[in-house]
């Protein structure tokens, strides 16, 4: 869409048109909604001063990027958004070539800028092509944001920072640099003696000079800008992130100085829908909802979700054993902890989009004497990979990982499908891998963690357990799994976490004599059972949510070569060595082949 002869008035009606798109299509396909209504004006003012068909566009994050989507190329498929086969919920270059970047993690948009512009010189588009970054307060609490920084004030990159500081991460903002950054006030007022001063500077003489610049050089020690100054940005703000006269007028200063400038501007999260204005965390990512009455339109959950009865098993523990702590990284709703922040505050925390920090500060409280729980989606934690292996194994400390959304979480697509836990965790020494089948395995699972002596990781998924009311779970002993059903054929069906489950309903439909195992450990194995098991059943199919590369099927091919035990078929129903797209988790497992009926129908192939 090209906006650039647009007149203010127009834009202001666009932005209107945008954002009354995003709650139409949001509403009913739910998504990212206050962050995205907050920054309409901002992606606005983007398009109307810079070139997207030149100039990299980077969004942090890219999960504010709707109106970037509506201003390209997808307004008439913005209906698909996150569906099945639809368009992307963060930017996507294979979708459009107007999405520089594939983002969904936080805080990498000024290191992409910082490279962008590097590129941009060697290549002598300087001065045709510069880097523009979008980035949310939120994402400033990470330390790759200040790496990057460090860098581009020392190399002076011309390069645009637009920081969209909305008080707000996901949830509530945790930190020193978020209550910084919000000194509006301050930043206001030091914009206008700024001014005056710079004006002045013209007309005085020299010792006058020198006292005006020691005024303006005093007074950034109590505003926003100095942090950023400091490290050698140009700092322009605190901009109105809503007025596109003073935010169109903002980008083409950035634009001319040529140099590495931040502008930060204030803006309202879920602006334009008022149910949603302001810090509110459940406007953030919402499931499909009633417009009009901002009541969700809900599927009906038969059953608890793995992560409430996570947060439940573990409240129970930390009330009766005072040593046990927790953190989780800018996720406290998500992963259940928000509970326990709120009910005991001096011992579980949200340290903000720090994965890293998060692990490697309960590591120290691990040497203390407490038990540290760090409750991070799988796809998050592998932020804080050294730190697992630095931090927390090589000291073989008492460190439990509750890794939320194992498998496939749906929507939100290739960037957060927890697929690759066990694969990157299983190669590292002192670790225990364990996972429950069930909601009474989930306490089982809590309790074992916190007797369980070094480093361990238990893995459940986004949302209910499949298995619910079979086989109910007994307490966790260390690498024993448990053979479930015995079965006359020589057909076992092998699972793992909520593989237990999928393994039952398969069986159920096959109507045949199966062995069902659940590992409940794949480190360490339980050798016994497996020897057993080879020695009645041949043919061992595999269900378990994670990649097959490097997962359970090949775990278990690993351990039948060291143990020189032939004469086994495995077939695993993992994921295969591809990104899982978007979707409709259902929709997608269909794609995949690994849907109940598609793997039904796959075994009666191989039986015949």
């Amino acid at each position: 869409m090209d906006i650039k002869n647009f007149k203010v008035e127009e834009l202001e009606n666009l932005c209107g048109d945008i954002r009354t798109r995003i709650i139409e299509v949001v509403s009913r396909n739910g998504g990212h909604l206050s962050s995205n209504m907050g920054a309409v004006e901002l992606t606005v003012a983007m398009h109307y001063v810079f070139d997207v068909a030149k100039d990299p566009f980077i969004f942090d994050v890219s999960h504010q990027s709707y109106a970037h989507k509506l201003l390209t190329d997808r307004w008439d498929r913005f209906d698909t958004l996150r569906q099945t086969d639809g368009i992307s919920g963060y930017t996507k270059p294979s979708e459009s070539p107007y999405d520089y970047f594939v983002a969904g993690h936080s805080s990498t948009s000024i290191s992409l800028a910082v490279g962008a512009a590097k590129a941009i010189r060697l290549k002598g588009e300087e001065g045709m092509r510069i880097p523009i970054a979008l980035i949310g307060d939120g994402a400033m609490s990470a330390g790759m944001v200040y790496e990057a920084l460090n860098e581009l004030g020392d190399r002076k990159y011309p390069v645009v920072i637009i920081l969209n500081d909305n008080e707000m991460s996901i949830s509530k903002p945790i930190g020193a640099i978020s209550k910084y950054l919000s000194q509006a006030m301050a930043g206001q007022f030091y914009q206008k003696i700024k001014r005056r001063v710079e004006r002045l500077l013209d007309y005085l003489p020299e010792s006058a000079t020198y006292m005006a610049k020691r005024f303006e050089e005093s007074f950034k020690l109590i505003t926003p800008g100095m942090l950023f100054e400091e490290l050698g940005l140009e700092y322009i703000g605190p901009v109105n992130g809503h007025n596109l006269h003073a935010l169109i007028s903002a980008l083409k200063t950035a634009k001319k100085l040529k140099k590495p400038v931040i502008i930060h501007t204030q803006t309202v999260k879920g602006k334009g829908y008022v149910k949603a204005e302001g810090r509110f965390e459940k406007w953030h990512g919402v499931a499909p909802f009633d417009v009009e009455s901002g009541e969700p339109i809900l599927t009906k959950m038969l059953n608890k979700s793995a992560t409430a009865l996570f947060s439940e098993a573990l409240f129970d523990l930390a009330k009766k054993y005072e040593n046990v702590v927790g953190v989780t990284a800018a996720m406290p709703s998500g992963t259940g902890m928000d509970k326990l922040i709120k009910e005991l505050p001096d011992r579980f925390w949200d340290v903000a989009i720090a994965e890293q920090h998060a692990v490697t500060s309960m590591c120290a409280m691990a040497k203390e004497g407490f038990k540290p729980f760090v409750a991070i989606y799988s796809t998050f934690l592998q932020r804080a990979y050294d730190q697992i292996i630095h931090d927390a194994c090589l000291m073989n400390l008492n460190v439990a990982f509750a890794i939320d959304r194992a498998g496939i979480v749906g929507e939100d697509g290739e960037t957060h499908q927890g697929a690759f836990d066990i694969s990157y965790l299983n190669a590292i020494p002192n670790i225990t891998l364990f996972a429950p089948r069930d909601d009474v395995g989930m306490k089982h699972a809590v309790d074992f963690a916190y007797t369980n002596k070094g480093v361990c990781a238990f893995r459940y998924p986004r949302g209910s357990f499949i298995l619910c009311k079979k086989a109910k779970s007994k307490p966790f002993s260390l690498g024993i799994g448990e053979i479930l059903r015995k079965g006359k054929s020589n057909i076992a069906f092998v699972g793992y976490g909520n593989g237990v489950g999928k393994a039952y309903k398969c069986a159920e439909l096959l109507d045949e004599d199966i062995t069902i195992v659940d590992l409940r450990f794949i480190k360490p194995l339980d050798k016994k059972l497996l020897k057993t098991l080879a020695a009645t059943c041949k043919m061992w199919y595999v269900f378990s949510d994670s990649a097959k590369r490097g997962g359970v099927g090949e775990i278990l091919s690993g351990f039948l070569s060291e143990q020189k035990i032939d004469g086994i078929n495995i077939e695993s129903f993992e994921y295969e060595d591809d990104f899982i797209q978007h979707g409709d988790n259902l929709k997608i497992e269909e794609k995949l082949g690994i849907s109940v009926e598609k793997i039904v129908k796959k075994i009666i192939k191989i039986k015949s």
